[in-house]
C-alpha cells in the first residue's frame, strides 16, 4: 500500500494538471465561439457554391477543358487539414485514419499538409509530403486557400496528378465533428434516379456559357476549388476548438474523480496510522502495568 506521502505527492499533481485542463478548456471555449459563429456564417456560402457548381458541369455534358478531362496519371492529392497542437482527443487521427484508410497505394498520393499533427503522422507512415502549410490553420484566410488551389489545379491541368480530395473535419455542432474526404476534381456526379414524371423542367435544361466554355471555366473552377477549400479551413478551426474543450472537461472530470479516490485512500492510510500508534500505546502501557 502506497504510503501516506506519495498519496499526498500524487494528488497535489494531479490537481496541479487539472488546473491546467481547465484553464485549457475555458481557451478552447472561447475560441470555438468565434470559429463557431464564423463557420455557420460561411457554411450556408460555401455549400450552395459547392451545389450549384456540380449540378450546373452535370447539365453541361462533355467540354475540353484541364480542368474538366481525366486523365491517365494514377497520383491523387490529398489536402490534409489537421492542427498545429495536439490533446484535442481523436481530431487530427480521425483524418490521417481516412487517408491510410482509403486503400490507396502510398507510391500515388502526395499530401499537401495544413497542420503540423497531420504531416507528421502521415510522413512517418511513408506518405510524401508534397508541400507544407503548418502556419495556414492558425488564422486562415481566403488569399491561403487560393495559393494552395492554384497549386493543385496547375498540376492537375498539366496532367501530373489525376485526383484532388480534401480531408478535413466537417462542423455539424458543438458536439458533432465529421471526419470528411471530398473529391474536388473530377467532379463526381451521382447517377440520375429519378423517373421521367418526377423530373422537373430544369433537370432537362442544358448549359450555355457567354462568352466561351473555356474562358467561363477558367473563372468558374479556380473559384469553386477556393472557395471550398476555404470553406474546410473554417470548418476544421471550430471543429479542433470543440474537440479540444470536449478532451479538457473529460480530462478535467477524470482528474476530479482520481483526486477524489486519493482523498479515500489517504483516510484510510491516516485511519490506519493512527490506528497502528493507538496500538502501540495500549501495548507499551499494559507492559509497564505487568
Amino acid at each position: 500500500m502506497a504510503s501516506m506521502r506519495d498519496i499526498k505527492r500524487r494528488k497535489v499533481s494531479i490537481q496541479s494538471t487539472q488546473q491546467i485542463t481547465k484553464a485549457m478548456k475555458l481557451v478552447s471555449t472561447v475560441k470555438l465561439q468565434r470559429a463557431k459563429t464564423k463557420a455557420e456564417r460561411t457554411k450556408l456560402y460555401f455549400d450552395c457554391m459547392y451545389e450549384t457548381v456540380t449540378s450546373m458541369l452535370e447539365k453541361s455534358g462533355y467540354m475540353d477543358h484541364p480542368y474538366m478531362k481525366p486523365n491517365d496519371s494514377s497520383k491523387k492529392v490529398v489536402i490534409a487539414i489537421t492542427s498545429n497542437r495536439g490533446l484535442a482527443g481523436g481530431y487530427n487521427s480521425n483524418i490521417t485514419k481516412l487517408i491510410t484508410g482509403s486503400g490507396w497505394e502510398k507510391e500515388d498520393v502526395e499530401i499537401y499538409a495544413v497542420g503540423k499533427k497531420g504531416r507528421d503522422i502521415l510522413k512517418r507512415r511513408g506518405y510524401q509530403i508534397r508541400k507544407d502549410y503548418p502556419d495556414l490553420i492558425n488564422a486562415p484566410i481566403f488569399s491561403d486557400a487560393a495559393e494552395i488551389s492554384e497549386a493543385v489545379l496547375q498540376s492537375f491541368s498539366k496532367g501530373e496528378i489525376g485526383e484532388i480530395y480534401l480531408a478535413y473535419t466537417a462542423f455539424k455542432n458543438t458536439v458533432s465533428h465529421i471526419p470528411t474526404l471530398l473529391k474536388l476534381l473530377p467532379i463526381a456526379f451521382e447517377a440520375d434516379t429519378k423517373r421521367p414524371e418526377e423530373k422537373s423542367v430544369n433537370d432537362f435544361v442544358l448549359m450555355n456559357y457567354e462568352p466561351e466554355e473555356k474562358e467561363a471555366l477558367d473563372m468558374i473552377i479556380p473559384k469553386y476549388v477556393t472557395s471550398l477549400i476555404y470553406g474546410a479551413l473554417i470548418e476544421a478551426v471550430a471543429s479542433e476548438n470543440a474537440a479540444r474543450m470536449q478532451a479538457m472537461d473529460s480530462a478535467t472530470s477524470n482528474a476530479e474523480d482520481m483526486i477524489v479516490n486519493l482523498e479515500l485512500k489517504y483516510n484510510r492510510a491516516r485511519q490506519g496510522h493512527i490506528t497502528q500508534e493507538l496500538t502501540e500505546i495500549i501495548g507499551g502501557a499494559e507492559a509497564l502495568n505487568a
